[in-house]
């Protein structure tokens, strides 16, 4: 598989918006920043929950029902913002709660403070951590 042909792989099993796909393609074809153009290009497209690695469950519960296949499944995650402790531990509930609707929070690395989620179905969870390890950025679930 060529690096193009993992970058349109990535778009595929996180978003399915033709933009984003045509904003990550122009930037591999013309050597530039791709992992920024596709999480310019989520957000663009609203399937990015974009918060701050400081924010909690508060910050999440109110992000979340924003993202597209929330809002589609109708998934009620407002006890997210109850949990105590880290965003971390707020993603790990949220997580507990989309399971059933065959969601799952994936993390997408860009800057010591940033800190993007997308929302993605459960079965593609595994080979978006494949490919973005293979292009050299990192991404995780939390649970």
């Amino acid at each position: 598989m060529t690096n193009m042909d993992d970058w349109l792989r990535l778009c595929a099993l996180i978003d399915d918006d033709h933009k984003l796909v045509q904003s990550v393609r122009l930037a591999v074809s013309e050597g530039g920043d791709a992992w920024a153009a596709l999480i310019d290009g989520l957000d663009d497209a609203g399937a990015l929950a974009y918060l701050d690695v400081d924010d909690t469950g508060m910050e999440l519960a109110d992000a979340l029902p924003q993202v597209p296949r929330i809002f589609a499944a109708g998934v009620d995650i407002d006890e997210v913002g109850d949990v105590d402790g880290d965003l971390a531990a707020a993603i790990v509930r949220a997580d507990s709660i989309l399971a059933p609707h065959d969601l799952r929070i994936v993390f997408l690395e860009e800057d010591s403070d940033a800190y993007p989620l997308v929302v993605v179905p459960i079965a593609n969870v595994a080979p978006i951590l494949d490919i973005v390890g293979r292009l050299g950025f990192t991404a995780r679930a939390f649970s």
